[in-house]
Parts: structure tokens; C-alpha cells; sequence
């Protein structure tokens, strides 16, 4: 069974916007097979949080520098671009799971 991916959905409170898009990313990688953990969490806990983390997501700005993927993911809750922001979900994930065959 494939390690699955480890993803911090944040926000800037952590509970509203990132509950939302939470909920569609584990939609959409269900969707594509691929296995996830998906972790809320808000824009101020990303640095701490993304080392145990394989991908980043916000629903807001975060100008940070960080060694890990950051994908806004603002259009699953506005709907603006949100095939988009799916099909970059699924390439990200699918680049991280053929990441961790390789270790």
C-alpha cells in the first residue's frame, strides 16, 4: 500500500475556509486514487507544521519560504479556476507518491 501524502490545509483561523477546502481536496484525491492525510491548520502554523508535511495548501496569501510544495487553493471554495487548482492537486500529489517509491 502507498505511503500516502501528507497535506496541511491552512487558513487564517484555521477552521473556516480551510474545513472547506479541506473536505474538497480529500474529495478529489479520492477521486484520483490517491491516498492523503489532509491536517487544518492556519497560515501563522505552516513554517512549524511543514516539516512534517509533503504539500502546502492555503486558502489565502503566504509569502513564507518554505522547502515544501504551497498550492492556493482559494477556487475550491470560490469556484473561480477550480479545475485548475484540482488537476495541480493531483499532479503535486501523484509528483510526491512517486517521490516516496523512489526512497
Amino acid at each position: 500500500m502507498k505511503k500516502p501524502v501528507e497535506i496541511l490545509v491552512a487558513c487564517g483561523s484555521g477552521i473556516a475556509s480551510s474545513s472547506v477546502a479541506a473536505e474538497e481536496v480529500k474529495k478529489i484525491c479520492g477521486e484520483a486514487g490517491i491516498p492523503v492525510n489532509v491536517h487544518k491548520g492556519t497560515v501563522q502554523t505552516i513554517a512549524s507544521a511543514s516539516k512534517n508535511m509533503d504539500i502546502i495548501m492555503t486558502t489565502s496569501n503566504f509569502r513564507g519560504k518554505i522547502d515544501k510544495p504551497v498550492i492556493k487553493v482559494f477556487g475550491l471554495i470560490s469556484g473561480i479556476g477550480k479545475d485548475a487548482v484540482a488537476k495541480k492537486i493531483i499532479d503535486t500529489c501523484n509528483e510526491v507518491l512517486a517521490d516516496k517509491e523512489e526512497v
